[in-house]
């Protein structure tokens, strides 16, 4: 039986496709190429911080590979990642649908994100920017680095975020199947529409700062100068209206994995589905009025204050999720396999990425702990120990449907420990080391930070070596002639109820749905 993968064959075939099946694969093979990239910037960040003195980079060389890796990591991988990749392939599978609501839109969006990598990769090439990844003015303007083809790299990567957002706030409301009601939706959409939201309304704010940006650095007209009248930290506050709910872009289609995959590996239904909606969207709403608390140490003392408020209250909704998912595990009947192992992994570094958030969000704390690695571990929690473990959890969920192949369980549980540890060894010295004052971009540091250096860097090899293997075994999978069952977890939603991989049309018969999408154990009068 013919799947959407042999179909049709040639290149052509792939890339003008209409296909959301095959456009989430060609995602996710980029975003695949992006993290390889900016995870080898990553090590060779870390090797050259083995010791206070140059071992392979000078001071300028350090500070273009740590825009290197941020700038790759942040607007090639990880916004993109969950909603391009697994969203496009799952979305319409999960609510009955055969396609996306806009198919061409769709094939565009991802065009549009080759066209915006081309150029962030031509900057690379022609003059590696140095700014880091928030290209803050003043020095963005002055800087004789790449700036202007990086930006405009970034600039277009914006309408690919847009256009996906438009097409799955359509999808998911005119294409449901029969029966489908809101709150019979899976979570994985719940949190994909929030994030749609946020794609719509905040991504044209940080178009408008770059293109601000490109106007002042050509002709220096002065918007962000303030020796012509310009505001600086002008630039912070439109950046960061983006940024922050850019965070949640990040965050909230992972939250939607872990619901998929502790409801399944748990057997259960999930404890307070309603509740973990309707964060979702509360998430969405508030990420909008936080963003100044990335600016405590330059705004007055009555915006701090209101902003550090509005920081604690975005840990309401993200509480209510993290509570939930424990009351769903609890008395479930636990399968320990490999997605719900990076299910358990996304829980514990997720909570001290929220917990080390708490400090960071107190107005006092922040002032010692403003720039310093305590930060950047506290992002690492978030974004990777949060947002790649659930991508990871997702992406071994769903590969056997997406691929009708099965990989090595053991090894997959030997790549977690790999990546576990070797995260825990990376990032967890790293507040040690900002708590006592290490600044975060440094080239070079006193020898009192040395050995804290040295057990990140060891922590980083580790990593890479966990990627190695996830590499090989998913590889060995592809080439395995053994077909993976159609349901080899026993979930309940609709992308389970076709066969594996999916049809170019995935559903013969349009379904009728007639019960929530995690009732286990409910059987219908």
């Amino acid at each position: 039986m013919k799947n959407f993968i042999t179909e049709k064959k040639g290149i052509l075939s792939w890339l003008f496709t209409l296909d959301h099946k095959r456009i989430g694969i060609m995602y996710l093979v980029s975003i695949f190429a992006a993290f390889a990239l900016g995870g080898f910037a990553a090590l060779i960040l870390r090797f050259e911080l083995l010791s206070p003195d140059k071992i392979l980079l000078t001071a300028k060389q350090y500070n273009q590979m740590f825009t290197l890796h941020g700038a790759v990591m942040v607007f090639l991988f990880i916004v993109p990642s969950i909603p391009a990749t697994l969203g496009n392939f799952f979305l319409p599978l999960q609510l009955g649908a055969n396609d996306v609501a806009f198919p061409r839109l769709n094939l565009a969006s991802y065009h549009i994100y080759l066209l915006g990598a081309l150029f962030c990769v031509a900057s690379i090439i022609l003059g590696s920017v140095d700014t880091g990844w928030t290209f803050y003015t003043p020095y963005s303007t002055s800087t004789d680095t790449a700036v202007i083809m990086m930006v405009t790299g970034v600039f277009i990567l914006g309408f690919s975020s847009i256009l996906t957002g438009v097409n799955f706030i359509s999808t998911i409301h005119y294409l449901r199947a029969p029966g489908m009601t809101w709150f019979r939706m899976p979570l994985f959409v719940w949190s994909l529409y929030a994030t749609s939201i946020i794609q719509v309304l905040a991504t044209p704010v940080l178009a408008i700062t770059l293109v601000l940006l490109m106007i002042e650095r050509v002709w220096g007209i002065g918007i962000f100068d303030p020796a012509i009248g310009g505001d600086p930290v002008l630039f912070q506050h439109f950046f960061w209206f983006y940024s922050h709910p850019a965070v949640y872009i990040m965050i909230l289609p992972a939250m939607g994995i872990m619901n998929e995959v502790v409801t399944t590996f748990c057997r259960k239904n999930i404890f307070g589905y309603a509740a973990i909606a309707y964060s979702s969207i509360a998430i969405a709403i508030i990420s909008f009025l936080v963003w100044g608390h990335h600016l405590f140490t330059s705004e007055s003392e009555v915006a701090a204050t209101i902003f550090s408020f509005l920081t604690f209250l975005v840990a309401i909704p993200s509480g209510i999720k993290v509570f939930n998912w424990i009351a769903t595990m609890y008395k479930g009947s636990i399968d320990l396999k490999a997605p719900f192992l990076y299910f358990l992994g996304f829980m514990f570094l997720f909570v001290i990425g929220g917990f080390t958030g708490i400090f960071l969000g107190a107005l006092a704390i922040d002032i010692h702990l403003h720039d310093t690695y305590f930060v950047v571990a506290h992002f690492h929690y978030v974004m990777f120990g949060g947002t790649l473990y659930a991508f990871l959890s997702g992406m071994h969920y769903w590969w056997p449907k997406m691929f009708g192949r099965m990989y090595s369980e053991f090894m997959a549980k030997i790549a977690f420990w790999l990546i576990f540890i070797g995260f825990n060894m990376t990032f967890f010295v790293q507040f040690i080391m900002g708590s006592k004052g290490m600044p975060r971009r440094y080239y070079s540091y006193i020898e009192e930070f040395q050995i804290y250096h040295q057990i990140s860097t060891v922590g980083s090899w580790l990593l890479g070596v966990g990627f190695i293997v996830m590499l090989v075994y998913l590889i060995q999978s592809l080439r395995s002639k053994e077909q993976a069952p159609d349901n080899p977890w026993g979930a309940l939603t609709l992308e389970w109820t076709i066969p594996s991989p999916p049809q170019y049309h995935a559903f013969e018969k349009t379904p009728v749905v007639d019960k929530g999408p995690y009732e286990f154990g409910v059987e219908k009068p």
